[in-house]
C-alpha cells in the first residue's frame, strides 16, 4: 500500500492550503484516513482523521473550525483544506491510513504512511 501525499508549499499567515494524499496498491480495507503533523524536533502531532465508509470526521482541538478533512472514495483520496493557517501549523504532514476497527490519535493505531509534505506559514 502507498500514500502519496502532496500540496505543501509556502503560505502566508492567515493564506490556505490543500493538501491531498492518494493512496494505490494493496488490497487492504481503509476504515481510517487521518492527517498528522511533525515539526522539527517535535512529536508527531494527530491533526484529523475520518472513517472512510461513513466519512466521519475527527479534529484535534488545535485545528477545529479551520481545517476540514474529506475523502474521494473513487479517486482513493484524502484531502486536507487548511484555512486561516498559523505560523504554529507550519511542519511536515503525512497522511495514514488505518485497518483496524479502533482507531485513535496516536500514530501507533494507523498501518500506512506517507512521506510527509512540507507546510511553511510566513509571518
Amino acid at each position: 500500500v502507498q500514500l502519496q501525499a502532496s500540496g505543501g508549499g509556502l503560505v502566508q499567515a492567515g493564506g490556505s492550503l490543500r493538501l491531498s494524499c492518494a493512496a494505490s496498491g494493496g488490497t487492504f480495507t481503509k476504515t481510517v484516513m487521518g492527517w498528522f503533523r511533525q515539526a522539527p524536533g517535535k512529536e508527531r502531532e494527530f491533526v484529523g482523521a475520518i472513517t472512510w465508509s461513513s466519512g466521519a470526521t475527527y479534529y484535534a482541538d488545535s485545528v477545529e473550525g479551520r481545517f476540514t478533512i474529506s475523502r474521494d472514495k473513487a479517486e482513493n483520496t484524502l484531502y486536507l483544506q487548511m484555512n486561516g493557517l498559523k505560523s504554529e501549523d507550519a511542519g511536515s504532514y503525512l497522511c495514514a491510513a488505518s485497518a483496524s476497527q479502533t482507531f485513535g490519535p496516536h500514530p501507533s493505531y494507523y498501518d500506512y504512511w506517507g512521506q510527509g509534505t512540507q507546510v511553511t506559514v510566513s509571518s
